[in-house]
C-alpha cells in the first residue's frame, strides 16, 4: 500500500513533468494492459481517458460511469505501473463539491496522484467550487495533487466565437485561484490560439491532440506544457475490433489482423 508520503512524492515529481520545454506527452489508457503498454513504450506517467474507461466498463461517457466503479479501475492501474498516474474524473463523480471531495480523497486512495475535472455545461463559480473541494481534499490528505482543470469552451462550442479565448481565460484565471494546478483546453489546436492560451494562463496548458494536430515539439513551442490523446487511442483500439469483425463475418477473411501484438510479448506485460 502507498503511503501518503510517497505519494506527496510522486505528486511532486508528475508536477515537474509539466514543462513546454519537453512537454508531457500522454496516450491515454483505460485498463491495466493499455497502462501497461503505454508505461512499457517509455512513457514518464500513465493518464486514464474517461471516455475509454466508461466504455469499457459498459458506460457512456458524460457522467455516467459510478464513481465506485471509476475508483476501482484507476486503482487497479495504479497498482500495475511504476510511473505516476494521473485519472480523468469526468465532472467529479458528485452531484455537488462535497461529492467531488470525497471523490478525490477516494483517487489518492487508488494511488493517482491527478486528476482532470471537466466544466462542461456547469458555471465557472459551480465549477471553482467544485476544484476548491478537490483541492482541500487533496490538502487534507498531504498530497500536492496536480488538479488539471479543463475548460470545455471550445470543445462545446460555449458562448460567442468571438469573445470565447477571453471566457476561457477568464475561467482559468477563476479556476487557478480556486486550486487549479494547470488548465486543460481541449477542442484547440490552431497555432494561434494555443499560443494566446499558453501566453494567457499562468500555469501548464494542456491540450487535446489528434491526427491533424501539431507535433508535441511545436506545441512546445507554442507554450503547451502538457499534450494527451484523450480518447483517440480506445477509438482506435475499438475501430480495429469493428473491421476484424465485419471483414470476418461479411468476407470470411482476416487481414485486419495482420498488424497484432504479438501474444506473448501482451501477455508478459502482464505477469508478475
Amino acid at each position: 500500500m502507498t503511503t501518503n508520503t510517497a505519494l506527496a512524492a510522486r505528486a511532486t515529481a508528475f508536477a515537474r513533468l509539466h514543462t513546454s520545454a519537453a512537454p508531457l506527452a500522454l496516450a491515454n489508457a483505460w485498463d491495466v494492459a493499455s497502462a501497461r503498454l503505454v508505461e512499457a513504450a517509455g512513457a514518464p506517467a500513465v493518464a486514464t481517458t474517461s471516455a475509454g474507461v466508461a466504455w469499457s466498463l459498459g458506460s457512456p461517457d458524460g457522467d455516467a460511469l459510478s464513481r465506485d466503479r471509476a475508483l476501482d479501475l484507476i486503482a487497479r492501474v495504479a497498482a500495475a505501473v511504476a510511473v505516476p498516474v494521473t485519472a480523468d474524473i469526468e465532472g467529479g463523480f458528485g452531484a455537488d463539491a462535497a461529492a467531488v471531495g470525497e471523490t478525490v480523497a477516494g483517487v489518492l486512495a487508488a494511488g493517482a496522484v491527478g486528476v482532470n475535472i471537466e466544466d462542461g455545461n456547469r458555471s465557472p463559480a459551480e465549477h471553482a467550487e467544485r476544484l476548491a473541494a478537490a483541492r482541500a481534499a487533496a490538502d487534507a490528505a498531504g498530497v500536492p495533487l496536480f488538479v488539471n482543470a479543463r475548460i470545455d469552451t471550445f470543445l462545446f462550442g460555449l458562448g460567442d466565437p468571438a469573445t470565447r479565448l477571453d471566457a476561457t481565460l477568464d475561467r482559468a484565471a477563476a479556476y487557478l485561484r480556486a486550486g487549479a494546478c494547470g488548465i486543460f483546453v481541449p477542442g484547440v489546436s490552431d497555432p494561434a490560439t494555443v499560443a494566446e492560451l499558453a501566453r494567457g494562463i499562468d500555469a501548464p496548458l494542456n491540450v487535446l491532440v489528434g491526427p491533424d494536430a501539431p507535433s508535441v515539439a511545436a506545441l512546445g513551442a507554442l507554450g503547451v506544457s502538457r499534450v494527451s490523446l484523450g480518447s483517440w487511442v480506445a477509438e482506435a483500439a475499438y475501430a480495429v475490433v469493428r473491421r476484424a469483425a465485419e471483414e470476418l463475418v461479411s468476407g470470411g477473411t482476416y487481414g485486419s489482423l495482420g498488424h497484432s501484438l504479438p501474444y506473448g510479448e501482451l501477455n508478459g506485460l502482464l505477469k508478475g
